[in-house]
């Protein structure tokens, strides 16, 4: 199935049914999130509000997180769904392909955000209802007992910068979609830019937000430049006339170079 969310995803909590249509205005899709956006004490009030107010979002760019398999909070999640004709669904902290089971119907972002899911996610991935793998920093740093998934610099520590790799390549080799984590520091916005203009380079079909001014960053950072498009259409181009290897402007072009070239072009 072709991944047509992103490459801005907004997460807003359940609760500030408020804000689900300036966020939908600004993202390119939105996750309406019943987990960890939403203190326990707030859980039910925040299914009745996804009950009311969801049915009025274009719901093709729209996700609903809801809390991990085997917690009190699963079933109810759902019951509040029920009827709604919600489309996709993130599983939190998803740990194996069985617990996509439970979301018959629904197709499913996975997130593996904890040191199981992430070493299961070639599994989670092949299941038939997962649609994308996401993975995430700080609740993977969590589950290992640890406390800080940067370095003071601001890059990440070998763990998670392994797990997003591993995510990734789990994501591609299942055909699904790979999603980058959040970007927590709100006012680095050179810092979010040079990340996702990385996930996208690598392949990432998009990368999730907290926040409506990154999504913008997001956007434009997963849009190829002026001159890489340039560049893409004019090697494709010159292969319609060559056969096998070529030279182009100086530089070898086999096939891989062509699969790159054809991936920017679809990113315009």
């Amino acid at each position: 199935m072709t991944f047509t969310l992103g490459p801005s995803l907004l997460f807003v909590p359940a609760d500030r049914p408020e804000r689900y249509a300036k966020a939908a205005e600004r993202a390119d899709a939105i996750i309406v999130d019943l987990e960890d956006a939403v203190a326990e004490a707030a859980k039910e009030a925040a299914r009745a509000s996804v009950r009311e107010h969801l049915p009025g979002l274009d719901l093709e760019r729209t996700v609903v997180r809801v809390n991990p398999v085997g917690t009190p909070a699963f079933e109810p999640d759902l019951r509040a769904l029920d009827g709604l004709g919600v489309r996709y669904v993130m599983l939190a902290k998803a740990e194996a392909a069985d617990q996509l089971d439970a979301l018959a119907g629904y197709r499913v972002l996975a997130l593996c955000e904890t040191a199981a899911g992430v070493l299961a996610a070639p599994e989670i991935a092949r299941h038939p209802a997962c649609v994308a793998l996401m993975w995430g920093a700080e609740d993977l740093v969590a589950s290992l007992g640890g406390s800080a998934s940067r370095t003071p610099r601001g890059t990440y520590r070998d763990i998670p910068r392994f797990a997003r790799s591993a995510v990734a390549l789990a994501a591609a080799a299942a055909g699904r979609a790979a999603i980058d984590a959040v970007y927590l520091d709100i006012a680095d916005t050179e810092g979010l830019r040079a990340e996702a203009e990385d996930a996208a380079a690598l392949g990432f079909a998009a990368t999730a937000c907290i926040h409506p001014s990154q999504a913008g960053v997001i956007r434009a950072a997963y849009a190829p430049t002026e001159d890489e498009v340039a560049w893409a259409r004019a090697v494709l181009a010159a292969a319609e006339t060559e056969r096998g290897v070529f030279t182009f402007e100086g530089r070898m072009v086999d096939e891989p170079v062509l699969r790159h070239a054809r991936r920017v072009v679809a990113r315009v």
